[in-house]
């Protein structure tokens, strides 16, 4: 919010700078997921931001600049990948996504190797709705209501989804805590 208020009020081009840095890893996987091409992803989230920087005066009324964000790449990766002849009608379970981390705060990092290794195999196999869906909860921490909007699904399903994926992940966990201790 104040690097949203310093860029519209002052122009300030350190906070632009800090909202991109910030910002941009995430929105180019989310935008990787829907136009499978990292290039096109990047360019597709960099016009995301010069528009953004084009258009600042109005920043201040944007309510939530993250989900503004998502929303803008989802839109813009989805009308690339449209453009593209060759390329079919996507829907949410084709959009296929990396968790960048799941240990990235230094208490969690003395989780062991083995853990964190079952926790990522555990995700992989994950359908593509599930992981997306944790990815923008968890690594991307976005409200229900923003992955509802930026999903078109509603609040109770991404609830749902969420509550059988943390439960075959810690189901996996408990699996792997036993075999370990035969």
């Amino acid at each position: 919010v104040e690097l949203q208020r310093r860029i519209a009020v002052y122009e300030d081009e350190a906070a632009y700078k800090e909202l991109f840095l910030s910002m941009f890893d995430s929105l180019s996987r989310f935008s990787f997921g829907i136009v499978q091409s990292r290039e096109t992803a990047e360019e597709i989230v960099s016009d995301v931001f010069i528009a953004l920087w084009d258009d600042r005066l109005r920043l201040q009324e944007i309510e939530d600049l993250k989900a503004y964000l998502f929303v803008s790449v989802r839109n813009n990766s989805v009308r690339r990948r449209q453009q593209d002849r060759r390329a079919p009608r996507i829907s949410i379970d084709d959009i296929d996504v990396q968790l960048e981390s799941l240990n990235p705060d230094p208490e969690e990092r003395l989780v062991s190797a083995e853990t964190v290794r079952i926790i990522e195999e555990a995700v992989a196999g994950l359908p593509q709705r599930a992981r997306l869906i944790l990815k923008l909860a968890k690594e991307d921490r976005l409200r229900y209501k923003q992955i509802s909007s930026l999903l078109g699904i509603s609040v109770k399903t991404i609830d749902h989804q969420l509550a059988i994926t943390l439960r075959k992940l810690s189901a996996k966990l408990r699996q792997s805590v036993r075999s370990r201790g035969k």
